[in-house]
């Protein structure tokens, strides 16, 4: 397991969920939620984000139907992932994240959470999820989770 901070994005139409990992690249937890813009001021703030915490590496949330096809979501996902690769200096790659708001939804329901009244926290949570998914992959198969976005694309 390579050591080192990561990021996860989980990334909405409204808003961003971010989490990040232990040093040890051992734990995912839920961060900030960024308000998504039009002028960059959400790639700015996760690209500080990276700098301030010297990731070694951002996962981006890849959103696929169940099938496995690509969506609008899927989309929207892969290009906000391109601009944040052109604003870091450091990988960004794209892990699927089939039903990950799904399972933080049910983690925070358990915990006894109005998921109404916490949708930032919930998109935090998913991002911690999708985050979490990628550290164990790295874990069990000593290879980084998903596919690194090309920042020139």
């Amino acid at each position: 397991m390579r050591p080192g901070i990561r990021i996860g994005v989980d990334v909405g139409t409204v808003r961003i969920g971010v989490s990040r990992s232990d040093p040890s690249g051992f734990l995912a937890s839920p961060f900030e939620t960024v308000a998504r813009s039009d002028d960059g001021a959400d790639v700015a703030r996760i690209a500080a984000v990276v700098a301030e915490h010297e990731a070694i590496e951002v996962i981006v949330g890849l959103p696929l139907s169940l099938s496995g096809r690509s969506t609008r979501s899927t989309e929207d996902a892969e290009e906000f992932a391109a601009r944040l690769a052109a604003a870091v200096t450091v990988p960004v790659r794209l892990v699927d994240e089939r039903l990950s708001t799904v399972t933080a939804t049910a983690a925070l329901r358990q915990g006894g959470r109005n998921t109404k009244k916490s949708r930032t926290v919930v998109d935090q949570s998913a991002a911690a999820v999708i985050l979490q998914h990628a550290l164990d992959a790295e874990r069990s198969t000593g290879r980084a989770a998903g596919t690194v976005v090309d920042a020139t694309a």
